[in-house]
């Protein structure tokens, strides 16, 4: 059994060499930065006083066979050595990378998670999943946890109801989280003390069952191991042998989930097998069955039938010596390694969570690091952050609330992930308590406060996706169900607005609205009118029919971001070729996302045409032998740069920095400026911009005069067009 005791600081019954002893051995070395890092901490305390908490930390750490760096930054991490030259000294001292990794700690430190909105299972997996993505190395979450077991060793001299919030966090947030990350040693210890701490009367009742006949069950568990060795040696079998511990709060919730009691669970004695082949894993489930009698329902072939997540092993039960229930898990080695490192990682089956690829590669990376024999590989730290929840932004709300928002989200799709009507009468948004733009990109870890009004009154250039105040496409569909529900009066009058505001923009005289109607299906202009005010249709949309219908062929801006498959009498040459052969259904892969420029090479599909991968892509190069016969040549179709001059009309009223301005919206949009005229005119003090740039497409077109109209003093803007 492992029973967990709170207890007081360790480093403090230690001697600074002593302690040095137990953290680095024999390592003499004076400029050891571990030696270094523990004599600073001890010169800036008291022996007498209470010693800094990151003392034991380290201690902790060390068992887990941490580098150097892990140690050091541990060392350094505790709050109370604090103050107003600590940063600096530790700069100097150990340099710029440690002191990084220490701030890191010492945030996580200060961030208050446990407060009565966090009881949700979906709202604890945020705060995990935040904690996971607000660092950019993966030790700074496991010094945390460590912390949180020393919190925890000394929390018996804490309030009662300080004890029940730490302790209930403790068991919503960093023991799952230290599961996920397979550190077992961290984890158990974590539920464990918290579960003495929540419930007292039952943590000690099931102590004391597993007390009562402590030696009694380790000796049986000794005699299994000795009878197991000596079957698989005399078969011939080389394995491995050994008890698996059991804890109590593992136990207790198996007794709740199975409504069974103490003693009616198979698993309190337990061992597992490890083997070298598939066939010896049968062969011992033979030798085990063969020699004791097996528990019905109580067997699972796992080898046979993988898990979803690819985890292999067999699970039985049996009567064991004297009758005792005896659980056995029976694997290869390699299947033990996939089992640690690989995507079948204890928490997952254990916690049944959907798959997720980058999340199971960042946490074998955590747990390679973990590994005393595993090369200390700058690429494991790397890939951390690089790819955990990389599409992903977790923001708290006032009251400490996690919400989960896709990258590039704004204080408005906050608004709107909140509450519709929330989004609807949004005016403005703080974020740290700085007020910011609406079309403020949020970022990990930062507390958004949403000002409104109250009267909804969405605006329409929230449906603009050209001007960034929605990333969420269900934020955009929200503002359009509103307008969509307003009155037809009201969408008619502001959609014509909006339909005259593009014809100017696009420089056109004469326009057959009842064309353009008929273009969209419509059969009067006033349903046209009423659509796009509505926001069924939007100006994007009215842009491009306009400039496709009225705008003659010579000036016309060919569109290259479609993919779509092209007919031969397109000719579009910024589309795919696929050599030898005429017009095929291509697709471009979700795994490796090819541009125009990559090499690329195709792959033929069943049923779903040529799907076109880089070459270098992870999936074609570990593509299997017999499918290779299916890769076809494929190239881009033609000028992969081709752009167009185009010039743009800016009216504003003139004001200093207007033209910088401007210049930064283009420059924004890596658009080549290859001409500027400006014209001031002092008595209606009003500016006019002539701007050649080159465009690439009739949406790079569209985005950056929506991006223009929007800044400060911008009365119009529009396309000049060439006189005939």
């Amino acid at each position: 059994m492992q029973k967990t005791k709170p207890q007081a600081s360790i480093a403090q019954t230690y001697s600074l060499d002593e302690f040095l002893s137990k953290l680095i051995g024999t390592n003499t070395d004076p400029e050891n930065p571990v030696r270094r890092a523990c004599e600073y901490v001890w010169s800036v305390h008291d022996k007498q006083s209470d010693m800094p908490s990151s003392l034991d930390v380290a201690l902790i750490l060390k068992e887990l066979g941490v580098d150097k760096t892990t140690l050091v930054v541990t060392l350094l991490s505790d709050r109370r050595l604090r103050n107003d030259e600590f940063s600096k000294k530790i700069a100097s001292e150990f340099g710029n990378d440690i002191k990084h990794l220490v701030d890191s700690v010492l945030w996580l430190h200060e961030i208050q998670l446990h407060s009565s909105n966090q009881s949700a299972p979906e709202q604890a997996e945020r705060l995990r999943r935040m904690l996971l993505a607000m660092v950019d190395d993966v030790r700074v979450v496991l010094i945390k946890l460590a912390y949180r077991v020393q919190r925890l060793r000394e929390l018996a001299k804490a309030d009662p109801e300080v004890r029940h919030d730490i302790a209930k966090e403790t068991l919503d947030i960093y023991a799952p989280l230290a599961n996920r990350l397979g550190i077992g040693q961290l984890k158990w210890e974590l539920e464990d003390l918290s579960f003495r701490y929540i419930e007292p009367d039952t943590y000690r009742r099931v102590a004391r069952l597993l007390e009562e006949r402590r030696e009694e069950r380790e000796q049986f568990i000794h005699d299994v191991v000795a009878e197991i060795n000596a079957l698989v040696k005399d078969a011939g079998v080389k394995a491995e042998v050994y008890g698996r511990p059991k804890h109590i709060y593992s136990i207790w919730k198996k007794m709740s989930a199975k409504q069974k009691d103490f003693h009616e669970l198979f698993d309190v004695r337990a061992i597992r097998i490890t083997v070298e082949t598939v066939a010896d894993c049968y062969t011992v489930l033979g030798l085990v069955h063969g020699r004791w009698r097996h528990i019905a329902k109580e067997f699972d072939d796992y080898i046979a039938n993988p898990k979803s997540n690819g985890y292999q092993s067999l699970h039985t039960a049996v009567y064991g010596p004297q009758g005792k229930p005896l659980e056995v898990q029976i694997r290869t080695r390699d299947m033990h390694q996939f089992a640690e490192f690989g995507v079948a990682a204890h928490w997952r089956y254990k916690e049944g969570s959907a798959s997720d690829a980058s999340l199971e590669r960042s946490i074998s990376s955590l747990r390679k690091l973990l590994d005393p024999d595993e090369t200390r590989d700058d690429e494991l730290l790397d890939s951390f952050q690089s790819e955990l929840f990389s599409d992903r932004v977790f923001v708290l709300t006032p009251e400490g609330k996690v919400m989960d928002l896709p990258q590039g989200a704004t204080p408005l799709d906050f608004a709107y992930a909140i509450h519709t009507e929330i989004g609807h009468k949004c005016r403005g948004a703080k974020v740290n308590g700085r007020i910011v733009q609406l079309t403020y990109e949020l970022h990990n870890g930062e507390q958004v406060e949403i000002l409104t009004t109250n009267k909804a009154e969405p605006s329409r250039d929230w449906m603009n996706a050209n001007l960034g105040y929605l990333k969420s496409s269900r934020s955009r569909s929200k503002v359009r169900s509103w307008f969509k529900h307003q009155d037809f009066e009201q969408n008619l009058s502001d959609g014509k607005a909006a339909f005259d505001r593009e014809v100017n923009r696009q420089g056109l005289n004469k326009v057959d609205i009842q064309q353009v109607a008929k273009h969209f299906k419509y059969k009067k202009a006033e349903d046209l009118f009423a659509a796009l005010g509505g926001g069924d249709i939007t100006s994007g949309q009215i842009a491009s029919a306009l400039h496709e219908l009225f705008v003659p062929k010579e000036e016309q801006i060919i569109s290259v971001t479609s993919r779509k498959p092209v007919s031969k009498k397109s000719g579009n040459k910024d589309e795919i070729r696929v050599r030898g052969v005429g017009n095929l259904l291509t697709s471009f892969s979700n795994c490796c996302k090819p541009v125009p420029g990559d090499d690329i090479i195709g792959f033929i599909t069943r049923g779903q045409g040529v799907s076109i991968h880089r070459k270098d892509c992870t999936n074609i190069l570990n593509l299997e032998n017999n499918k290779r016969d299916r890769l076809i040549e494929v190239e881009w179709g033609g000028d992969l740069q081709k752009t167009y001059p185009v010039s743009i009309h800016v009216q504003a009223i003139d004001r200093q920095g207007l033209l910088r301005d401007v210049s930064k919206v283009l420059a924004d949009d890596k658009v080549d400026v290859i001409g500027v005229n400006t014209l001031s005119n002092k008595d209606d003090q009003t500016a006019h911009m002539s701007i050649t740039v080159e465009i690439s497409d009739l949406q790079q077109l569209g985005r950056i005069m929506d991006k223009i109209s929007q800044l400060q003093n911008v009365i119009d803007v529009g396309r000049e067009r060439a006189k005939y």
